[in-house]
């Protein structure tokens, strides 16, 4: 049965990031005080490293945590599934303030000195937990993953448009601009070469075998049966297709377009990698829902990936711009190959 679920590059990934201090690196200069950064397009000053941190969404967090600076995160909030392996025992201590969006007062209420978030509907202009200027009010910096505002707009409550192609160097630049605000370069530099020594590996993998192989990649649906969220074609999934060399059938620059069935037909996928979370806010958000309605569906029924069975899960977090991305990145490679369709 061509059904693979990509569990096991969680680990590889968690090991990685879990010794990242270990691995050779250049000496970092030692951040100099007071430090400003330029952060979605505000200017953001630190005294000192923060001691105190709320993080808003499961990549964020994930990076702090990869940055051996579990010991500064007071509280977390919003998480789609499981945490990397290796922070599972660490992440039991930390207070979850809530598994979706937390309120303004229970944040606050951690007293932070950052509130660092993945996504500006959290934390920006319409912010659903608070405003940046809310937060500064109270004497809180706040700091939002560039994935998210660099040549990105968003709306209140979607998912945004990208007018350009995401690339894991916005996820690097948040790494290394993290590292120096808690003053941990070298942590920063030794993880930013793990993850490119990885991607670089896994795209060299294919050899550039996938070329304009459609693949199709589905987060979720309002309804099953209805219009899909499909990855666009400036997403993080769009970066993984581009790297391997494949074709995304979506060529919207929306994040995650609602597309219509009929029109993915059209296209005729070859492969369908589906989204794996333990989130339940759409009947489609299980996979198993996704597949059975794809068999039996007279229309998705009848695409070739469908009648072969290339179903790829994938965490949900991979499709994400996140440090999984490279997880994606790997286990996708792997997956084309054991399907035969590497040329």
């Amino acid at each position: 049965m061509n059904r693979i679920i990509l569990r096991t590059a969680l680990l590889s990934i968690a090991t990685a990031c879990a010794f990242t201090t270990f691995l050779p690196s250049a000496q970092a200069a030692a951040t100099t005080y007071p430090l400003t950064i330029t952060n979605c397009g505000q200017q953001v000053t630190f005294d000192s490293a923060p001691k105190k941190t709320v993080s808003i969404g499961q990549g964020m967090t994930e990076i702090l945590y990869s940055l051996g600076l579990a010991d500064k995160v007071v509280g977390t909030a919003v998480w789609v599934g499981p945490v990397l392996p290796a922070y599972a025992e660490v992440n039991k201590g930390i207070k979850r303030l809530a598994d979706n969006d937390p309120s303004f007062e229970s944040v606050v209420g951690q007293e932070p000195d950052l509130v660092a978030a993945e996504f500006e509907w959290h934390v920006g202009t319409q912010g659903s937990v608070g405003k940046r200027e809310q937060f500064a009010g109270l004497g809180i910096k706040t700091y939002v993953s560039p994935a998210d505002c660099v040549a990105k707009t968003n709306t209140n409550g979607g998912d945004g448009v990208r007018s350009e192609l995401f690339t894991m160097e916005l996820i690097y630049r948040e790494i290394a601009e993290l590292a120096e605000i808690y003053d941990v370069q070298d942590r920063g530099s030794a993880l930013i070469d793990a993850l490119k020594k990885r991607e670089a590996d896994a795209a060299a993998s294919l050899g550039g075998s996938a070329k304009d192989l459609p693949i199709a990649f589905w987060f979720s649906s309002k309804e099953v049966a209805g219009d899909a969220f499909i990855a666009g074609k400036n997403s993080a999934p769009a970066y993984i297709l581009k790297t391997l060399g494949a074709r995304n059938v979506v060529s919207t620059e929306e994040e995650w377009p609602l597309v219509g069935w009929e029109t993915i037909a059209q296209a005729n996928p070859a492969v369908i990698v589906i989204a794996n979370m333990d989130r339940r806010r759409y009947t489609a958000d299980d996979p198993k829902a996704k597949i059975d309605f794809l068999e039996k569906d007279p229309v998705t029924s009848q695409l070739d990936a469908v009648k072969n069975r290339r179903f790829v899960e994938m965490d949900a977090q991979s499709m994400n711009p996140t440090i999984r991305t490279i997880d994606g990145l790997e286990g996708l490679a792997a997956s084309i190959k054991s399907f035969g369709l590497a040329k």
